[in-house]
Order: structure tokens, then C-alpha cells, then sequence
């Protein structure tokens, strides 16, 4: 059996519907009559948004995220198995590195 598309234009209408009834302070019954409403759909529908709500709430669209600095390392590894890191090198540190270790022998 083929899945029925959802209305949204009658979803909004029912959503504005029981919610005016939330904010109405009437019974469920009072609220329907003045409104020509049959109470028994308005229970159905009333079930149905909560459902499709309470479905809708388990899978956020997003997830909140904390992202935090972390501090970058540079890594050089020597030939001769000699590792040098630095903690958030610039640009004059790694100059300094590369000039130094041109002039000695080879690491």
C-alpha cells in the first residue's frame, strides 16, 4: 500500500486549531462546538501531531558542537632518525630550523 502524502496546508490548519484550543482555557468539547469542529477528529488530530512531533524530536536537524583550539605541531624528521617538533611554529621559527640544520651536517 502506497504511503499517503502529508497535506500541509490541513497539518497548519489543525496545528493553529489545537494550539488556539491550548490558549482558548476551554474544554475540548467547548472549544469544538464554537468552532463547528467534530470532537472526534480533533482528537485524531491532535494525536497525530503529537506523534509526528514526539517522531521529529529524536533526530535533530542539528546537533549542537563545541569546537575547541588545539595547538598545532610542525614535525620535521631527519635521515638519521632525529625528530623535531614544534608547538605552534611561525613562519621566522621554521626559517630559523631549516637555516640552522642546512648549515650543520645532514640530522
Amino acid at each position: 500500500m502506497a504511503k499517503q502524502q502529508r497535506n500541509m496546508g490541513r497539518e497548519q490548519y489543525w496545528r493553529e486549531l489545537v494550539s488556539a484550543w491550548r490558549t482558548s482555557g476551554l474544554s475540548v468539547r467547548e472549544f469544538c462546538s464554537q468552532r463547528q469542529v467534530k470532537e472526534a477528529l480533533f482528537y485524531s488530530w491532535r494525536r497525530q501531531l503529537q506523534q509526528r512531533d514526539a517522531r521529529g524530536a529524536a533526530k535533530p536537524a542539528f546537533v549542537p558542537v563545541m569546537i575547541e583550539p588545539t595547538m598545532a605541531l610542525v614535525e620535521v624528521r631527519c635521515p638519521s632518525g632525529h625528530v623535531i617538533t614544534l608547538p605552534n611554529a611561525n613562519i621566522e621559527t621554521l626559517r630559523q630550523l631549516f637555516a640552522a640544520l642546512a648549515a650543520e651536517a645532514p640530522c
